[in-house]
């Protein structure tokens, strides 16, 4: 993919003043170089790094790829470099997906010059925000005791009655839940620049989350989503779910279609 058998990785595209710190930069994928800070016009960065085609080439990676762990490991190191640079005051960061690769540095130029319209619109949707997380599980329903051999004898009527009262209160623990579910997004967005919900999955014997979602939060704004979000939590907990917030983080959900490797 690259003469000297090492590929150019590409982390983001920084819109920054001054040339990006790269002191205290996290080390990056597994046997890439540091990272560096290439300038382009329009106080533009690439960051970028040298990754070896022993590891990275298409013949290589594509192995590798079914190694969970090993994804893993390179997925975290990806994330905290452009964590390191989206910290910086005043910076803007388009993040760059996984794997992003080049075969020289003129190509990922190239590359970023045809995609140029589409990282400005997302650089200006993203500017002066960050990316919070939104996860809510609905709480395990515990089965009740089985009666015990020397309980009282039930009759089938009665049984059948108490099934159907099981399903019954656990049909409104899951609407209660889901209502819930639904008012907390709706109120966070009111705080949101942007919001992005993933659809609801449905894997029978699973416990998947009833909400999955993203907002994009400004600065000014950070203060009352967090406290909305600690409210919302309370009334999730009292309908039966849990409510979960991470971030901040780069704004990974709000940029749009500006990745491309070549």
């Amino acid at each position: 993919m690259a003469v000297g058998g090492t590929a150019l990785y590409l982390y983001c595209v920084v819109r920054a003043a001054r040339r990006p710190s790269l002191a205290r930069v996290p080390a990056g994928l597994p046997g890439s170089s540091r990272a560096a800070a290439h300038k382009l016009p329009a106080s533009l960065w690439l960051i970028t790094a040298e990754v070896p085609l022993e590891i990275y080439g298409p013949e290589h990676i594509e192995a590798r790829l079914r190694d969970l762990d090993w994804v893993s490991e390179a997925a975290l190191a990806h994330e905290a470099v452009v964590e390191h640079f989206s910290r910086a005051r005043g910076a803007v960061v388009v993040p760059m997906k996984l794997f992003t690769m080049f075969s020289s540095m003129d190509k990922a130029i190239a590359n970023l010059a045809a995609r140029k319209t589409a990282i400005e619109r997302a650089m200006r949707h993203i500017a002066g925000s960050q990316e919070w997380g939104v996860r809510i599980m609905r709480r395990p329903v515990v089965p009740a005791p089985s009666p015990g051999k020397r309980s009282a004898p039930v009759s089938g009527a009665a049984f059948l009655a108490s099934k159907k009262d099981a399903r019954d209160a656990l049909a409104k623990g899951r609407a209660a839940s889901l209502a819930a579910a639904d008012e907390a997004f709706t109120r966070l967005t009111r705080y949101a620049k942007d919001a992005q919900q993933r659809p609801r999955r449905q894997e029978p014997g699973t416990n998947p989350p009833i909400l999955e979602a993203a907002f994009l939060v400004t600065a000014g704004s950070r203060g009352r989503f967090v406290a909305e979000a600690k409210r919302q939590a309370v009334l999730c907990a009292s309908a039966g779910a849990d409510l979960t917030l991470t971030g901040p983080w780069p704004a990974y959900n709000f940029i749009g279609a500006t990745e491309e490797s070549a």
